[in-house]
C-alpha cells in the first residue's frame, strides 16, 4: 500500500503520517537530536546522507518485512506472530533494543537474526536450506526484510540489552575482551579504529566507542548503505569489520557473534537507536 501511495505523495509526507507516526520521531530527527548535543565530525560527515534520510530506501524494505511478518508461510503455514522476541509472542515494539538476550526456550543468548531463524524453523517449518532462511544478506532477502521491519519498531528507543542472566553477563564480558584483543596479520583490534575520536579510514570518520552519541549511530543496524545500495544487518557489519582487520571470520549466530554484538550494544546503552539508519 505504501509503495502505491508513494507515486502520489512525497516519501517524507507518507512517513510523517504513517509508518513512523508514533510517540517517537523519525530516524532523521533522532539523529538531529544527537547532532544538536555535540560537535561530532562522525555524525555530520555526510551532508548528502543527512539529506537522503527522509527518503531512505530502507522504508521499502520495512514495508516488505511487515507483510512477511504477518503472512502465513512455510510447511506449517504459520506467520511469525507467534514468535517471542523477548516481550511476548508477536510483540515487536521496543524488542530490538533489548537484544541480544537470553531465551529460556533455547537456553541461548540470541540476537534478532538468530531468533528469527529459530522461529522460522520451529513455527513455520523452514529448514536451513530453504532460501527464506539461508539467504541472509541484501535488501531482497526475507531475512533483511524481517529484521528491518522489526528493528524499525525500536526507532528512538534507548538501547537497553539485559545483562542480568549469567549467560548474558558472560557473553557481554567476552565481547569486551574481543573488542580490545589485537590479532591477525595487521595486529588490529576493534579498539584500534574505535578507541579515539577523529580517526579515519580514507575519507570516512570513525565513531568512538567512548562517545555514546556517536556509538549509537555506529550500532544502529539494519541500515541502508548507500555505497552498497542494500540494507545491511549487524551480523553483516560484524563480518565486514573482521575482514577489514584481516582476522578470522566470526560465524553468524555463534556465541562469539552474540558476545560482540551484546558488548557493542551495551556500550550504546541509554542512547536512542536510529532505525533504520542510512550510512555511507
Amino acid at each position: 500500500m505504501l509503495k502505491r501511495t508513494l507515486t502520489a505523495l512525497p516519501i517524507a509526507l507518507v512517513i510523517g503520517a504513517g509508518a513512523h507516526a508514533d510517540s517517537y520521531p523519525p530516524p532523521e530527527d533522532v539523529l538531529q537530536g544527537l547532532i544538536d548535543k555535540t560537535d561530532s565530525a562522525y555524525l555530520t560527515q555526510s551532508e548528502q546522507n543527512l539529506m537522503m534520510m527522509p527518503d531512505n530506501p530502507a522504508y521499502f524494505v520495512v514495508e516488505d518485512g511487515e507483510d512477511l511478518f504477518h503472512e502465513k508461510r512455510g510447511p506449517k503455514n504459520a506467520s511469525l506472530e507467534g514468535c517471542d522476541f523477548g516481550k511476548g509472542p508477536g510483540v515487536v515494539e521496543g524488542a530490538y533494543v533489548e537484544m541480544p538476550r537470553y531465551f529460556e526456550d533455547t537456553g541461548k543468548v540470541m540476537d534478532l537474526e538468530t531468533r528469527l531463524v529459530h522461529c522460522m524453523k520451529t513455527l513455520q517449518g523452514f529448514t536451513d536450506e530453504d532460501p527464506a532462511v539461508k539467504k541472509r544478506h541484501g535488501s531482497g532477502s526475507d531475512m533483511m526484510k524481517l529484521q528491518t521491519y522489526i528493528a524499525s519498531k525500536s526507532n528512538g528507543r534507548p538501547w537497553n540489552p539485559p545483562v542480568d542472566h549469567p549467560m548474558e553477563k558472560a557473553l557481554r564480558d567476552a565481547g569486551e575482551e574481543m573488542f580490545y584483543r589485537r590479532a591477525g596479520s595487521l595486529d588490529f583490534s576493534c579498539n584500534t579504529c574505535h578507541g579515539d575520536t577523529g580517526k579515519r579510514i580514507r575519507a570516512s570518520v570513525l565513531p568512538d566507542v567512548n562517545v555514546p552519541v556517536e556509538w549509537t549511530k555506529a550500532v544502529s543496524w539494519p541500515a541502508y548503505r548507500a555505497g552498497h545500495q542494500n540494507v545491511r544487518s549487524s551480523q553483516h557489519r560484524l563480518r565486514g569489520c573482521y575482514w577489514q582487520m584481516r582476522q578470522g571470520q566470526v560465524v553468524a549466530g555463534s556465541d562469539a557473534s552474540m558476545a560482540m554484538i551484546l558488548y557493542w550494544t551495551d556500550a550504546a546503552r541509554g542512547q536512542p537507536a536510529i532505525l533504520p539508519d542510512l550510512k555511507r
